[in-house]
């Protein structure tokens, strides 16, 4: 079966003939596979709905199905779906062949105007968007004829004109590429008074560069993807600045876009590669053109001479390739002609610049995310015709690979043989698996070992010790970390002792200048690529790594809970994947280093709402330590007994009581303080105000912070113990305290602690500006999981407000941001969330549903995770209770009654207990 919409629409080459019913397939086969909303059929299909709209529809439907019996169209709570596949609609063929590179067989599916038989009020706004789709296919795929009369009908667009004067350009026929051309400027500066965009101006260079000589650029067989900005840039350098040096790493590119410029320069060119040669001079005169003989004069005359006699007239420009390996020569041979030659222009590719006074530096760096992956779509299909493959596996195979350009057309050229998802799980031995590249490309281009290898044999031995020992960070590192870690001072560098060693600062800065090491801000970075090839040279510096950062997570913790924790979470942040590698190799390698880490990291975990990540380390560290903390470790062991319980498994209660046992034989305030804190969470709310008294004497401290942590551990007992003006005043305190302090993350759970009171006390607005001002805290701090709880609790609110479209949006947004987080507890409270507006709409399919998703996401542990199965309990009592299952709603509210109570939670025993009162008086 197939459905036509581009021209009339047709289905089986058969046109509909009722008016509503063509409209309605119309909008179907658009969304083919898809559902399609009510809402948006009943507006596709009347301007104004008539009363009983869905009934309206639900009757065309039907006159649809009778008019053409074969059809599957699918009802669905949410809408129709009209059963296709995308290849049997013209139109999302069409869009497929175009990702293909297809254009001129997606253009051939065109039989006229789109939708030309629907007058629905969907099919304005449709018919843009296919317009701009057909334009597509055109511009790619176009004869001369179909861009003239496009252009007929758009004389403004650029786009479509840049494409006709290059079609007569390839045909021949430049003299009406270049009238094309100046109609399309007079025609811009009469009706918008702009001049051509850079794209149409570079079809007419493509045009005036036909007379001019290029010697030696050479041609490309594929594509140029990725770099339309660089190119602009780089041209518009050009033309005011007579030198322009494009540096990066070896495989970003450059040769390719300074290929690319010169074939867009109208004057003339040459291009010269000094890879092969140690002669620059000699290699410049062969690349002008100049034959030695033409330029004897009666005296000798050096090579250089020559060549400048040569270009002192000449009005060209030098695009001079490769010139790493020659570097100090090329300096000084270039200069020599741009001081000589006035007319004479140079564009060179280098991995450092040339230190010529005047040089203009163009970076060309890794290719962002979308040109990547558009990059290896590309080279992909070339090799594979018809290749596809999920978005979100290319964007991380081309992260992986750094974006190198290289690297990516490597790894998109084994796609013929290998599927993507082998490919990727292949890349942790990048240089074996990317090892077969063009034959007709320079040796040094052919495997990604070689691209680095390159540069890697152009370092001296210091260079060469510094970015070896550097590959020991993880995502970079400062100045003070490089030097302390990585510096020439560790036993058994090259370079330690030898007073004539450069200083580890000066052969940094080399090294970043040879784009083996990127500097951003004040944080250095190697690709992942040049550190995989690093690190077969490195010495093992992981513990002396682990050491140093812990000291730093050390130095940092007591700043974390005061004025200045922005300041040192950031710090700790951009160090974040050194952190994780350092708790990590002590792990496997001392778990003493390990719990340490753990311990002093907790607070900066907590404070970001990384909770389930500083989870899996502490209960890999646990497995690592056994049953029995080692020796004057207790307090860390402990700590990792409360971090750990996301996603521990095992008995629980067995870890509870030694995490119990172990903070007993404490005798004073625990070096860490958010120690105390995560045990109070796990013991809960006190059976007794003597036990309450009794740990708070002994672990609570007396500085401020410690003092703002206890005033909100009572205020949460208060709560909890159904003592809700306690609670206030309480809380109040606490967010005082923390204020005075500066700690954002304590304020920011006491304020949302508020809007809780204030929500059940049914002051929804109260609870609103409570709630803003915690989410305004805790994106200050980046605490995505915290974040993620803070829009929960307002979707409550909104929910109580009467806003249920607001809290719907809340729930999917909250959702977001807790995967992105991996909190699968707060995952939980969203779905629970959604029940109850699931239940409150009358869906109780829908909310059963929801509370079976909140049920599986519910992680292991001895707190939190029953909490929220005891909401689940009463949600799942409700929805039965409004399906007048009495029986299972009972059951239901019973366990949650049992769980409430064994948390000691008053607040959510009482509210059990009213369902169940009320379930007995019906």
């Amino acid at each position: 079966m197939r459905f036509g919409v581009l021209g009339p629409v047709l289905v089986d080459g058969v046109e509909v003939a009722a008016p509503r019913q063509r409209a309605l397939l119309a909008m179907l086969a658009l969304d083919a596979g898809r559902i399609v909303g009510h809402d948006q059929l009943i507006g596709g299909l009347y301007a104004a709905p008539p009363a009983g709209a869905a009934n309206a529809l639900q009757s065309q439907i039907s006159r649809l199905r009778k008019t053409v019996p074969w059809l599957v169209i699918e009802h669905h709570p949410a809408g129709y779906r009209l059963v296709a596949s995308p290849s049997e609609v013209d139109l999302l063929l069409c869009l497929e062949l175009l990702d293909a590179g297809r254009a001129a067989e997606a253009l051939r599916l065109w039989r006229g105007p789109a939708l030309a038989d629907v007058e629905a009020p969907f099919a304005q706004v449709a018919r843009q968007r296919l317009t701009e789709v057909f334009i597509k296919c055109a511009l790619s795929g176009g004869t001369q004829n179909d861009l003239q009369g496009l252009l007929s009908e758009h004389p403004l667009r650029e786009d479509v004109r840049a494409a006709l004067v290059r079609c007569l350009h390839r045909d021949g026929r430049q003299t009406e590429a270049l009238e094309v051309f100046a109609a399309g400027r007079a025609l811009l500066a009469e009706e918008l008074g702009v001049d051509p965009s850079p794209d149409l101006a570079a079809a007419h260079l493509e045009v005036l560069r036909a007379a001019s000589p290029h010697r030696g650029v050479p041609a490309q067989l594929t594509s140029f993807v990725g770099r339309d900005e660089d190119l602009r840039r780089v041209t518009k350098w050009l033309r005011d600045n007579r030198l322009v040096t494009l540096i990066g790493p070896g495989g970003t590119g450059k040769t390719r876009l300074a290929v690319e410029v010169a074939h867009l320069e109208p004057g003339e060119v040459a291009f010269i590669d000094l890879s092969a040669t140690t002669d620059v001079a000699r290699a410049l005169l062969d690349g002008v053109g100049v034959r030695e003989a033409g330029l004897l004069s009666a005296g000798p005359v050096s090579v250089e001479q020559r060549l400048r006699a040569a270009l002192s007239a000449r009005e060209v420009l030098l695009v001079v390739d490769n010139c790493e390996h020659v570097i100090d020569e090329a300096a000084r041979v270039l200069g020599g002609i741009l001081a000589a030659c006035p007319d004479v222009r140079v564009l060179a590719t280098s991995r450092e610049p040339l230190g010529i006074t005047g040089e203009t530096l163009s970076p060309v760096a890794a290719l962002d995310s979308e040109a990547a992956v558009r990059l290896f779509r590309d080279r992909a299909q070339a090799v594979k015709p018809g290749f596809s493959a999920d978005q979100d596996v290319i964007a991380d195979v081309c992260r992986r690979l750094d974006g190198i350009a290289l690297a990516i057309e490597l790894a998109a050229a084994r796609v013929r043989s290998l599927p993507i998802g082998e490919i990727a799980a292949r890349l942790d031995d990048r240089f074996r698996l990317l090892s077969r590249g063009s034959r007709t490309a320079a040796p040094r281009h052919r495997t990604l070992h070689a691209v680095v290898e390159w540069s890697w044999d152009l370092l001296t031995d210091a260079e060469r010790d510094l970015a070896a020992r550097f590959t020991v960070f993880s995502g970079g590192a400062g100045l003070d970390a490089v030097t302390d870690i990585a510096g020439s001072n560790n036993a058994g560098s090259n370079n330690a002792g030898s007073s004539n060693a450069p200083s580890d600062v000066d052969t940094l800065s080399s090294l970043v200048d040879k784009s083996l090491v990127e500097v951003v801000e004040d944080r250095y970075r190697m690709l992942d690529t040049i550190r995989a090839f690093c690190a077969g040279h490195a010495p093992d510096l992981r513990e002396r790594h682990a050491r140093w950062f812990l000291a730093r997570a050390q130095d940092a913790e007591p700043h974390l809970r005061a004025r200045e924790q922005i300041q040192w979470l950031h710090a700790l942040g951009a160090d974040h994947d050194n952190l994780t590698a350092a708790v990590a190799w002590a792990t496997s390698h001392d778990v003493d280093l390990a719990l340490e880490l753990v311990a002093a990291l907790a607070t900066y975990y907590w404070f970001r709402g990384l909770r389930t990540e500083a989870a899996r380390q502490a209960d890999a560290v646990l497995h690592a330590c056994g049953e029995i903390p080692p020796a004057g470790r207790a307090q860390e062991y402990a700590m990792c007994l409360l971090i750990a319980w996301p996603v521990a498994t095992g008995d629980q209660s067995a870890r509870q009581r030694q995490a119990d046992a172990l903070m007993a034989e404490l005798d004073g305030p625990p070096r860490f303080p958010i120690l105390t804190m995560m045990w109070g969470m796990a013991l809960g709310a006190p059976e007794t105000e003597s036990q309450s008294w009794h740990r708070r004497h002994r672990l609570v401290g007396t500085d401020p912070w410690t003092s703002a942590l206890s005033l909100l551990g009572e205020g949460l007992v208060a709560w909890q113990q159904a003592d809700p003006a306690r609670a206030m005043e309480l809380l109040g305190r606490g967010a005082e305290g923390f204020e005075r302090v500066g700690d954002r993350w304590g304020l920011a759970l006491a304020v949302n602690q508020l809007a809780e009171l204030a929500l059940a006390a049914g002051d929804t607005r109260a609870a609103l500006t409570h709630i803003e001002r915690a989410r305004g805290l805790l994106e200050e701090l980046g605490a995505t999981e915290d974040s993620a709880e803070v829009i929960v609790n307002r979707a409550r609110a909104r929910l109580h407000d009467g806003d249920p479209a607001g809290a719907r949006a809340d729930y999917a947004e909250a959702l977001v941001v807790a995967r992105r987080a991996g909190a699968p507890l707060v995952e939980a409270n969203c779905h629970v969330g959604l029940a109850e507006l699931a239940r409150l709409e009358g869906d109780f399919g829908v909310a059963w549903d929801e509370c079976e998703r909140a049920w599986e996401l519910c992680p292991g542990g001895w707190y939190g995770p029953d909490e929220m199965r005891c909401h689940i309990a009463l949600e799942r009592g409700r929805i039965a209770g409004a399906e007048g299952d009495l029986g299972q709603a009972r059951r239901h509210f019973d366990e949650a009654l049992t769980r409430a109570v064994g948390q000691r939670n008053r607040v959510t025993e009482s509210a059990v207990r009213a369902e169940l009162a009320a379930l007995a008086g019906t």
